[in-house]
């Protein structure tokens, strides 16, 4: 990042609850002052707000719906007008509803594509014209998924919408840069859903050549240093323990892990 006379400021997408607050409370932790996105959950939002506030001293909360377009494209100016400016993105929310080849409609696709692929789009686009009125740089950095390089036929419309943001980050590295900076993180197996107990999870988690899937804390780590180092442009961190090396016929959702390879 260029230097600034002021703590920088992260847009976090996302940041109410689950693996987006953890990178909020990790981007604070690293001196930035984060403005958290939220859709739905506004209590949620203000408690990591706080939480934010008490470690960096600057967070505020901001909603916007990431399936619709003007809202979206209201998001980073009326950040830019609490803060004063943006100097990041970090786009961690995910539509993520299952469909398979079979149940695939437009509707599904439609969702999906919007809120994870063309919001991420239209806020990188938005971060890098505020960045060139005031002559500075910054970084985006996309939540990706480890199934892109280990696909299964499972929730058809997110992994298609993740893998349209993949190669948009790719284009937009190109497209934006030298102003801005563009980087995946692709985590594994990191929170736990109502599709699993904690026993499966436990056993899920397991699954990778390192023994251990990602925590949020590894994710929102990375998330921190693809900020941080000004060198990464246009590719992916993938941060799984290696779950994208091994083959996995289901999504961890729906596998048992006694169904997993090596428990044959």
């Amino acid at each position: 990042m260029s230097p600034k006379s002021a703590p920088p400021v992260v847009i976090v997408t996302g940041a109410a609850k689950r693996l987006g607050r953890e990178i909020a409370l990790a981007l604070a932790a690293g001196g930035w002052q984060v403005a958290v996105h939220y859709r739905s959950s506004e209590a949620d939002a203000m408690k990591t707000v706080a939480d934010c506030a008490g470690i960096s001293g600057a967070a505020a909360a901001f909603h916007a719906d990431l399936g619709d377009e003007a809202s979206v494209r209201g998001l980073l100016p009326g950040v830019v007008r609490h803060f004063g400016r943006v100097d990041a993105v970090v786009n961690s929310a995910s539509t993520f509803e299952h469909d398979s080849a079979a149940s695939f409609t437009f509707a599904a696709l439609d969702r999906h594509l919007h809120s994870n692929t063309g919001a991420a789009i239209v806020l990188a686009q938005a971060l890098h014209q505020h960045l060139a009125g005031r002559d500075a740089t910054g970084a985006v950095v996309n939540l990706l998924d480890q199934k892109l390089w280990n696909q299964n036929p499972d929730f058809f419309s997110y992994t298609l919408s993740k893998a349209a943001l993949e190669a948009a980050g790719t284009m937009l590295a190109l497209a934006l840069a030298p102003r801005v900076r563009v980087v995946g993180v692709a985590p594994g197996l990191t929170l736990t859903s109502h599709m699993l107990d904690d026993a499966q999870f436990a056993a899920l988690h397991k699954l990778s050549p390192l023994g251990r899937s990602s925590t949020p804390a590894d994710v929102a780590a990375t998330v921190k240093f693809a900020l941080d180092n000004a060198s990464i442009t246009g590719t992916t961190l993938l941060v799984d323990g290696g779950q994208h090396l091994m083959k996995f016929e289901r999504d961890f959702s729906m596998m048992h892990p006694d169904s997993a390879p090596g428990n044959d």
